[in-house]
């Protein structure tokens, strides 16, 4: 793996908002952590818990990835209280290359402070399969 997995075209990406919070198809009080771009999403609570002791595998340059930053709701005041010490964490999306799925207020306040690159962890295929509540073979469209 190269030192950047900062990679595609974001301008080819239709636009789209995203969303996370808890899943609407929760019967319980409990809180699932989710992401969703386009008809994709991912169980983000999950996907920490992967990859909670795993040392980060890449960097992200953020310049790279501004223009997604429109397809994602940001609250700036919960941006500035995040620590950019913690990974990003990356999906490798079938047939749509690299995707941030946990990460994108970090991504936003390192941009606005002008840090070059973040550390990030790359979920394996069947990690990310394991947290892929929708999207490819999972079915198409939305959950309930």
């Amino acid at each position: 793996m190269s030192n950047s997995i900062a990679s595609g075209d974001p301008s080819s990406v239709p636009e789209s908002p995203t969303t996370s919070g808890p899943a609407p198809d929760r019967a319980d009080s409990s809180r699932l952590e989710f992401f969703q771009m386009l008809a994709w999403r991912w169980d983000i609570t999950t996907a920490k818990k992967l990859t909670r002791a795993r040392t980060p595998q890449g960097r992200i340059e953020p310049a790279e990835w501004a223009g997604m930053l429109r397809l994602v709701s940001i609250d700036t005041e919960h941006a500035a209280q995040v620590d950019l010490s913690e990974p990003l964490i990356v999906a490798t999306v079938p047939n749509g290359g690299m995707l941030i799925i946990d990460g994108w207020h970090r991504l936003y306040k390192a941009l606005t402070m002008g840090v070059a690159e973040l550390p990030a962890v790359v979920l394996t295929t069947e990690e990310e399969l394991a947290c892929r509540i929708f999207g490819g073979e999972k079915g198409q469209g939305y959950l309930r």
